[in-house]
């Protein structure tokens, strides 16, 4: 499991008491998960609650057939494009919950699935734990987050176990004796040593978009790729300058068809769900890291004291210009909230 950052006690019965449910079932494969998360969705169905599926494709297809008629009443959404970068998913469910108007809301949501990368599984894990967050004063929001046993590594179940204050392994939902009610903190892997550094300040902006737009020339970004990445990053080196002591360091490196750029400064960023929130478009300040989120395919926040100096690296992948829609729609959302 990865280390654990002792920043907030979430008291496991704060969080199993009231309307706030979070629970993780651990199930063994197709047959496994229609067995143990139908019974969950026909009970809302019963009750008339609001109810949304964010899994992927394939579980959307399971679920379906074998709610029938009734598959009408629920609301399917697939997380490989939702849950791609795990910190839009937080928002995604505020908006499910906003929508309901106090009516009981239940949901089933599968962030991780075989293939995910070590980041992005260090992500998910950060996200379940923030939802402990997000939602601990909801009125009535059960929320139900499977994982495959026969196919997941032992670590994203443990993180499960320890995110989770409720856990269900084949014998019903019960406190999760894993749970810890602290918010993870995992350690960013290091930086390689062929990466471009260069310091900045406000009058070194125009240093930092280009060696952006360069590397991810040389990566065969489509030039609205490459505006996308400068765009980001930009904001996230403004951000320093405004926010991080009025000067920061950008670290840029490629791996495999992935731009990967690290914005270090002297900042602080306090709030856990900073960029999880989506900002009323009156709202004066808040925006940068919620743009970022919608940009880029991963970013991963790292603050003092959990770490020893304020960093936010961005993953983007080179692939994208062939989803272009997926791209577009996500271009369209950060442009709105500006």
């Amino acid at each position: 499991m990865w280390p654990v950052y002792l920043s907030r006690g979430l008291g496991t019965s704060r969080l199993v008491a009231g309307g706030w449910h979070h629970e993780a079932v651990l199930y063994d494969g197709a047959g496994s998960y229609v067995e143990r998360l139908l019974p969950f969705l026909r009970a809302g169905i019963e009750r008339d609650e609001a109810i949304m599926v964010a899994v992927a494709p394939d579980r959307i297809g399971l679920l379906t057939r074998a709610l029938g008629a009734d598959a009408d009443r629920v609301r399917f959404v697939d997380m490989r494009g939702m849950g791609r970068n795990p910190a839009r998913i937080i928002p995604a469910w505020q908006a499910f919950v906003d929508a309901a108007g106090g009516r009981p809301a239940r949901g089933i949501g599968e962030p991780v699935w075989p293939g995910r990368t070590a980041d992005e599984l260090q992500e998910c894990t950060l996200h379940e734990a923030l939802l402990n967050v997000a939602f601990a004063d909801a009125a009535a929001f059960r929320l139900l987050c499977p994982y495959d046993r026969t196919r997941l590594p032992d670590r994203a179940l443990d993180s499960a176990r320890a995110t989770h204050p409720v856990i269900d392994e084949g014998v019903g939902g019960c406190p999760s004796g894993c749970f810890p009610g602290e918010l993870p903190a995992p350690a960013l892997s290091a930086v390689p040593g062929e990466a471009r550094r260069i310091g900045f300040d406000g009058q070194r902006l125009g240093d930092v978009r280009r060696a952006v737009a360069d590397e991810a020339t040389q990566l065969d970004f489509s030039e609205r790729q490459r505006d996308t990445a400068v765009l980001a990053v930009n904001e996230l080196a403004a951000n320093s300058v405004r926010h991080g002591g009025g000067h920061g360091e950008l670290h840029i490196w490629s791996d495999g068809d992935e731009l990967i750029c690290e914005v270090r400064d002297a900042g602080v960023i306090g709030d856990r769900l900073a960029g999880r929130r989506r900002p009323d478009l009156e709202q004066l300040g808040g925006r940068g890291l919620w743009m970022v989120n919608q940009l880029c395919d991963l970013v991963q926040i790292r603050t003092p004291p959990a770490s020893a100096v304020n960093t936010v690296r961005v993953r983007i992948r080179a692939e994208r210009a062939r989803h272009g829609r997926d791209y577009e729609r996500r271009a369209r959302i950060a442009s709105a909230t500006r």
